[in-house]
């Protein structure tokens, strides 16, 4: 299972550090290092300066650990949470908006802590109606159990006033998880981004 952890996590963050490797897999330092020098040595990532990317060769195993994780899986339990997932999905994309945008033609520059503070409030209520759910697709698909440590550090990080953990694309941020969550979602299901896209499910 590292083999298949550590891969999707190089793939989905296009290049990654051992330590962000270490906290997207739920290992330690050192086996998460060894784990990219495995799969470095195997031809299915490189190293890029300090970080590692995945190459052609990866993307191909990758693809066939995923065909076989999908064969063990019940569709059709991954398939109704996945229906459920797209109502919550629909409540993070009105959260980030509003963290985005106070309204249609007014940027959010974050001045007013207490709009920043309502907006962190409705994203934390979203996480404790979000997470039995989280729950049950982690029965379902259990290599996504580090996800659930990986909100709730994006929770404490908001709560301890590190507001980053709402949406920056360069942190473990809740958003940064919740499209990796989506992204895997999308693959056990067979199906792809474009797919959602299409169906207005993309975030």
């Amino acid at each position: 299972m590292t083999e298949l952890l550590l891969l999707q996590a190089v793939r989905l963050k296009g290049r990654i550090s051992v330590e962000a490797a270490s906290v997207c897999a739920a290992i330690g330092v050192d086996e998460a290092r060894t784990g990219l020098d495995a799969l470095i040595g195997a031809g299915n990532a490189k190293a890029a300066g300090t970080s590692v990317r995945i190459t052609p060769e990866g993307r191909e195993r990758l693809a066939e650990l995923l065909v076989q994780e999908r064969a063990g899986a019940d569709e059709a339990a991954l398939e109704a949470a996945y229906h459920e997932f797209d109502d919550h999905n629909s409540a993070l994309k009105s959260v980030v908006t509003a963290w985005q945008l106070k309204d249609a033609d007014t940027p959010n520059d974050h001045t007013d802590a207490a709009y920043d503070q309502g907006v962190i409030d409705r994203l934390v209520a979203l996480h404790g109606n979000f997470s039995p759910l989280l729950e049950r697709i982690i029965g379902q698909a259990p290599r996504l159990a580090p996800y659930a440590g990986r909100f709730d550090n994006a929770v404490r990080q908001l709560r301890a006033g590190d507001h980053s953990f709402v949406a920056r694309p360069i942190a473990d941020s809740y958003h940064t998880v919740w499209f990796e969550l989506h992204e895997e979602l999308i693959g056990l299901l067979g199906r792809t981004r474009a797919d959602e896209a299409a169906a207005g499910r993309a975030l």
